[in-house]
């Protein structure tokens, strides 16, 4: 049955559409926004998928060129195999909000593709492709207890602003995608120009409640052609094997989880583990058949975790003792060190109780400058922050197989923490790349990673607006009681209802994400969270502070040198020469990289500042303008029987017309001066065309 509903949503309509097209899928929906156009599909397979116990969901986001009338770049003329970095950010912001509401005990493999038909450069793609997803899971007979619904928020000339165009944006102060439900936030992604706790808090709460029409859309959507879900009855639970694997564990698991190192923690929990079921192998081999056994251990494994879980989250809310005893605003203890790596442009070790990264800061010039096709055409990009998981920091086993989804977007989240405290590039023009190599990871390697940035840059003589850092906040509820954790763990993320990452500088917030579990964040728990990661922010901000209080004055000797001098436009042939002679020639003779801009702007990367002042003396001499009153040694170019012409630039000629020669007649020019001479000759007169008349007469009588 097809079926089309529209709503308006900032300003413009946004028009959902199924039972037209992708009818064989599960669900599909057909999202418009402007002249923005995304199909979104979601299908499950028919039998559940008995040997996992996780929701075996994927999220696919893909872009089309023909979306905006391009061919791609590529060799092949196609879109590559591989998802760009955009399209792994747009899948994770779909998949965020969407995993926490499928039943539980659901196991079918599900598959949702988002394919951008049509895009304008206007309305995002990225925010259609969530709400289509949630929509064709919606109106689908798959189990998901939705719906949800994203929207963007900006904030210009202290306002704040839903869905602002692409082209607003570079006047917003604040950009978040705000995903939520009917009932509550789910999930915050985004940046901020430094704004206080108070107005990202505003900005969050602002955009769900202008996201309700989109949920009550998608209602109206499903309970007009919406089909019957499928029933999933939840995983049984063998309450006598819970109450004897209580009876068994307890007493071990309280030493556990109050095991403070994370190896051994593991170690401990491993070895328990092992312990309780080889006591229920004994029990259950007499009783059970061999067919069942192997299930009943496959339950007491979860059993065993969901005890682990209990009893920690029970520990945090009512003794408000965390698994490493700190107190619940406790931050671990931190080292912070620069210049750690001899070589390297800046670097820095940063390490917060088994968090560890090590960051490396490289400078460039304008070549090395990220360059990305994407639907909005080629953009360049001069900061880059990239993150490395690699498996030994968490003593793990396995393939390399280059950056993975999770990498991505931990390193564009630090690269938009960091981005806000840039200078800006006429000041400091070189292109940045940042590395992070997580070397330890036990809880919020990506804040680590923050601060890690920020050193290395001071340290490689960046000038930063301000130092920034982060911290990640957790939230634990129990009935009435809820705890809010400064600087959590890695378990206590993994067992807890919130993971929120806030980074900022002393003034106020550059970014955060947030994931919420829960049916519900209230306004005022939402807000001590947010001091509270203020609190830590700050605290960490003087850590950091003892190990570098400002930005070095200078790039390091060993980095690039880059000096930047304006000429005039009408110049630029002088500097680049025929066929780029004159420039091949100065970047071969001097080892240097020169950028000739439009509008005369000539920036000189030089591997030292010696040869950057030889270089900068040298596109002076080539691009300097005649003064009037002012001598110079010239060089005779041709002779006429009027006069001479002298080179006394490069490029530029002057007339020393036969009555200016000499403080006498002279008959004949050459009587005086040959083509090749050198000679010296004042600026008498420039007219208005440029034509620059010469005395060597003049110069005589001076000297």
């Amino acid at each position: 049955m097809e079926k089309k509903l529209s709503v308006e949503i900032g300003g413009r309509t946004l028009t959902l559409e199924t039972g037209r097209l992708a009818k064989q899928a599960s669900g599909a929906v057909l999202v418009t926004y402007g002249q923005s156009v995304v199909l979104v599909t979601a299908t499950a397979a028919r039998e559940a998928r008995a040997t996992v116990d996780f929701l075996p969901l994927t999220i696919e986001y893909q872009e089309r060129f023909y979306a905006v009338g391009r061919i791609p770049g590529s060799f092949f003329r196609r879109e590559i195999g591989r998802p760009t970095d955009n399209e792994i950010l747009a899948c994770r912001i779909i998949d965020r909000p969407l995993r926490p509401l499928f039943a539980a005990g659901y196991q079918n493999e599900t598959q949702v593709i988002a394919t951008v038909l049509s895009a304008d450069n206007e309305n995002d793609p990225e925010l259609m492709a969530m709400i289509g997803a949630s929509a064709a899971l919606t109106v689908s007979h798959i189990p998901f207890n939705g719906p949800v619904a994203g929207v963007r928020v900006g904030m210009i000339d202290g306002e704040y602003v839903l869905n602002p165009p692409i082209d607003q944006r570079h006047n917003s102060r604040l950009d978040l995608i705000v995903a939520g439900t009917a009932n509550a936030v789910v999930m915050v992604e985004g940046g901020a120009d430094s704004l206080s706790e108070d107005e990202v808090r505003e900005g969050i709460f602002f955009a769900h409640e202008a996201m309700q029409p989109l949920i009550d859309l998608q209602k109206e959507l499903a309970k007009e052609v919406g089909r019957p879900k499928m029933e999933v009855a939840p995983p049984p639970v063998d309450e006598e094997l819970r109450a004897r694997i209580e009876s068994l564990a307890a007493a071990e698991m309280t030493e556990v989880i109050t095991t403070a190192d994370k190896q051994a923690r593991g170690e401990a929990s491993q070895q328990l583990q092992e312990k309780v079921l080889e006591t229920l192998t004994a029990d259950l081999t007499a009783n059970t058949p061999e067919a069942d056994l192997e299930a009943k251990l496959k339950e007491a494994k979860g059993l065993l975790k969901d005890l682990q879980k209990k009893m920690m989250r029970q520990r945090i809310v009512k003794e408000h003792q965390r698994i490493d005893n700190r107190k619940l605003d406790e931050i671990r203890p931190i080292t912070s060190e620069v210049a750690a790596l001899p070589r390297v442009h800046g670097s820095a070790l940063f390490t917060r109780g088994e968090t560890q990264v090590l960051v490396s800061a490289t400078l460039g010039s304008g070549d090395d400058e990220q360059r990305i096709e994407s639907l909005s055409g080629m953009n360049f990009k001069p900061f880059m922050l990239h993150y490395n998981f690699p498996p030994y920091c968490v003593g793990e086993v396995r393939f390399l197989r280059g950056p993975s989804r999770r990498d991505i977007g931990h390193g564009a989240l630090a690269e938009r923490a960091i981005q806000a405290a840039l200078p800006d590039a006429d000041s400091f023009p070189y292109t940045i790349r940042v590395v992070s190599e997580v070397l330890e990871s036990n809880g919020s390697s990506s804040m680590a990673t923050v601060c890690g940035a920020s050193l290395s840059l001071m340290d490689a003589g960046v000038p930063m607006k301000k130092a920034v850092s982060g911290i990640a906040m957790g939230l634990i509820e129990e009935g009435d009681e809820i705890a809010i954790l400064s600087d959590i763990l890695g378990d206590e993320d993994h067992l807890g209802d919130m993971d929120f990452k806030v980074a900022g500088t002393d003034e106020g917030i550059t970014a955060l994400q947030m994931d919420i579990k829960l049916a519900g964040v209230s306004r005022e728990i939402m807000t001590k969270a947010l001091n509270q990661a203020k609190v830590a922010r700050l605290h960490i901000l003087e850590k950091m502070q003892q190990a570098l209080e400002a930005p070095r004055r200078e790039v390091p000797e060993h980095a690039p040198k880059l000096f930047t001098i304006n000429i005039n436009p009408d110049k630029i042939r002088d500097v680049i020469g025929p066929g780029g002679k004159v420039i091949r020639g100065i970047t071969a003779d001097y080892g240097v990289k020169i950028d000739v801009e439009d509008d005369g702007k000539v920036k000189i990367f030089a591997p030292n500042g010696e040869v950057a002042n030889q270089v900068r003396e040298l596109v002076l001499s080539l691009t300097a303008e005649a003064e009037i009153g002012k001598i110079y040694d010239g060089t005779v170019q041709k002779i006429m029987d009027f006069g001479a012409f002298v080179q006394i630039l490069p490029g530029t000629d002057g007339l020393v017309h036969i009555s200016e020669l000499e403080n006498r007649r002279v008959e004949k020019v050459t009587d005086v001066l040959q083509e090749g001479d050198e000679v010296r000759v004042k600026v008498l007169d420039i007219d208005s065309r440029g034509k620059i008349r010469l005395s060597r007469k003049a110069v005589l009588a001076e000297e």
